[in-house]
C-alpha cells in the first residue's frame, strides 16, 4: 500500500479516537474551530515568511488536522465526510484543468488562470468573476485578488509604467483632498492610493502582504534596538536622539 495513504489513514483513525474519547475534542463545533483555524493559517504564513522549514512542516500538519476535524464533524452531522470532500475536490481539479484532462491547449500560466476563472464563472450560477473573492480576506490580499481576477477577462493595464502613473495620479488626488480638509474624501483617496500601490506590486510580481510584513518585522527589530540601547528612558529622549540610534540599527543591517 502507498505509504502516503497509510499515513493519512492513521490520521483519520486518530481523529475518530480523539472525537470519541477526548473531552476537548468532543466539545468542538464548526464554529468553535473557526478562530483556531484562522490562527493556525497565520502561523503557517509566518513559517513561510521566515523560511523555517521545520516550523513549516509542523504548521502544515496543524492546518491539515483542522481540515480533517471539519470533515469529521460534517460526517457526524450528516452533511459531508472526508471521502465526499476529496471526491468533489478531485472532480473540480479535473474539470478546471481541461488542458491536462481534455483537449484544451494552454501553454502558459496566464492561459491556465484565464481558463480556470472562466470555468469557475460557469459553475454554481456565478454572475460575477469577483464572487470568488472571500469577504474575509485581509484587505491587501483582497485587493490583489480582485485585480488579478479582473485581469483574467482583459480588464488590465498594458505595462507597469501605466500603473505607476496611476499611483502618482492617486497621490495627487490624495494631496488635493488633504488640502481641502474633507475627511471623508481624504479616506476615499487614501484607499485609492493603497489600491493602486497593490496593483503596482502585482505588476512587479511582489506579494504586498509579505512585503509589508517584512517591513513590520524590520521596524520591530530597529525599534527594539533603540529600546535596548537607549541611554535613558525613551520618553526623555528627543526624536533626534532616537533617530540616531535608528540609523545605527539601519547601518548594522538590523
Amino acid at each position: 500500500m502507498d505509504s502516503r495513504l497509510t499515513a493519512f489513514g492513521r490520521l483519520l483513525q486518530i481523529m475518530d479516537e480523539l472525537r470519541a474519547q477526548c473531552p476537548w475534542d468532543k466539545k468542538q463545533t464548526l464554529q468553535s474551530l473557526r478562530p483556531l483555524t484562522i490562527e493556525e493559517v497565520h502561523e503557517l504564513s509566518d513559517a513561510i515568511l521566515t523560511a523555517d522549514m521545520d516550523e513549516l512542516k509542523g504548521e502544515i500538519g496543524d492546518v491539515l488536522l483542522h481540515l480533517v476535524f471539519y470533515a469529521k464533524i460534517g460526517s457526524e452531522l450528516g452533511l459531508f465526510d472526508i471521502e465526499s470532500i476529496i471526491t468533489q475536490l478531485c472532480d473540480k481539479l479535473v474539470r478546471r484543468h481541461p488542458h491536462i484532462y481534455a483537449d484544451v491547449i494552454a501553454d502558459d500560466e496566464e492561459t491556465v488562470k484565464r481558463n480556470w476563472e472562466q470555468i469557475k464563472l460557469g459553475e454554481a450560477g456565478r454572475k460575477s468573476i469577483l464572487q470568488g473573492v472571500p469577504k474575509g480576506l485581509p484587505v491587501l490580499l483582497k485587493a490583489f485578488r480582485i485585480q488579478d481576477k479582473a485581469k483574467q477577462i482583459g480588464f488590465e493595464w498594458e505595462n507597469a509604467a501605466q500603473v505607476w502613473a496611476k499611483v502618482n495620479e492617486e497621490l495627487a488626488e490624495l494631496q488635493e483632498a488633504v488640502t481641502m480638509g474633507i475627511q471623508e474624501r481624504i479616506e476615499d483617496e487614501f484607499g485609492d492610493v493603497l489600491f493602486s500601490l497593490v496593483n503596482y506590486a502585482r505588476f512587479m510580481n511582489i506579494d504586498p502582504e509579505a512585503a509589508l510584513e517584512r517591513t513590520n518585522q524590520k521596524f520591530i527589530r530597529r525599534f527594539q534596538y533603540i529600546e535596548n540601547n537607549a541611554p535613558k528612558p525613551l520618553e526623555e529622549m528627543t526624536l533626534e536622539e532616537m533617530d540616531a540610534l535608528w540609523n545605527e540599527a539601519k547601518g548594522s543591517k538590523i
